[in-house]
């Protein structure tokens, strides 16, 4: 299974409220970072349960929140990684 990229800037933008097309947003643009996006931590909690609610796969600490949450490619790869590994894995 792979994580379609635009469909994951839509999740952001809707869940995130940001006043963005999907094209504003590189794969690679950091999502926290004042260079990049500039989410905050009630951002990281919607999109968590968004990504949840769409995916399955749950973030369920800090250090895979930092790691998952970095960018959209590494969002991706994430999701991609807990979908494809077997059940009781992850």
């Amino acid at each position: 299974m792979t994580v379609d990229l635009a469909e994951l800037k839509n999740l952001l933008i809707e869940n995130c409220m940001l006043r963005l097309s999907p094209e504003e947003i590189a794969e690679d643009t950091p999502l926290f970072s004042p260079e990049g996006l500039g989410l905050d931590s009630i951002d990281a909690l919607q999109l968590a349960v968004a990504v949840e609610k769409t995916y399955g796969v749950a973030i369920k600490d800090s250090s895979v929140a930092r790691e998952a949450l970095h960018s959209l490619a590494s969002l991706r790869d994430w999701i991609t990684r807990q979908k494809n590994e077997p059940a009781g894995q992850g």
